[in-house]
């Protein structure tokens, strides 16, 4: 088990996996609640109304950053946003918007223990990314740093990167990066802000660098607002000789200039 799945739990402290497993056992006994408060379901997820208020994202996208367009220019179209200022990943693909349908449960994943959503938001990747996974050597969860994954004891975007894995049978490399500087967080940092909070903090360690090497790399994490932590992760990625970086996120935050050159 590497250190980003979660290695760093104290012993006192019951890991995801053996949470998930004692919240199936309770499944059983007491069934699950919908994440929107609406009727019961028949599994872990959202009710039929909570499907229908998530604004998935399906093409017509920006092939750069993923953030949709109003209506279909054909095949590889970039935003004028990535067309003035191409990015340190190649592309990026998100499941859904962040707003107040999607909020919620992202952030059930993130900071409330609910790591049995990660094989849902997985599926959700899977079907938003498929293009960019069709193509991907290697998956990788953008990494915590030491201190915050001590604390949180899992790292949301590698309990997502990691049934990805599987349902797609892209190998899986939970530390083919890490966090070298632990940094603020990035709420409320303007696009500038974002950047330097997140400059020189990702590194390939030396004895991973292999295994990046002349490889598509498909980068994973929960939710892109500026992509300035990505781009970081890219660049780190690259600097240690992947061929490719691209991104897929469970959602992302859209932006006000949408509109393509």
């Amino acid at each position: 088990m590497s250190l980003q799945d979660g290695v760093s739990e104290a012993w006192w402290k019951p890991g995801p996996r053996m949470k998930s497993a004692a919240r199936s056992a309770l499944d059983l006994l007491f069934p699950p609640q919908s994440l929107d408060d609406g009727p019961r379901p028949l599994a872990t997820g959202l009710t039929a109304s909570g499907w229908s208020q998530i604004t998935f994202l399906d093409d017509p996208v920006c092939d750069g950053c993923g953030t949709p367009f109003d209506y279909a220019l054909g095949e590889g179209v970039r935003c004028a946003s990535c067309m003035a200022k191409p990015r340190a990943f190649s592309r990026a693909r998100a499941a859904c918007l962040y707003d107040d349908a999607s909020r919620g449960p992202i952030l059930q994943l993130k900071h409330a223990d609910r790591t049995d959503l990660a094989p849902l938001f997985a599926r959700w990747i899977s079907r938003s990314a498929r293009d960019l996974i069709a193509e991907a050597h290697a998956i990788a969860p953008v990494p915590l740093h030491p201190t915050r994954l001590f604390s949180r004891r899992y790292n949301q975007a590698a309990e997502i990167a990691r049934p990805l894995s599987r349902l797609t049978g892209v190998p899986y490399l939970p530390d083919a990066l890490i966090r070298v500087r632990a940094t603020q967080t990035q709420g409320g940092k303007s696009g500038g802000g974002r950047r330097r909070n997140v400059a020189a903090a990702f590194a390939v360690p030396p004895s991973r660098a292999k295994l990046v090497a002349g490889r598509r790399i498909l980068l994973i994490d929960d939710v892109m607002t500026t992509g300035a932590t990505l781009e970081g992760c890219a660049r780190a990625l690259l600097k240690a000789g992947a061929a490719c970086v691209d991104v897929a996120v469970v959602a992302r935050v859209k932006e006000a200039a949408n509109s393509p050159i």
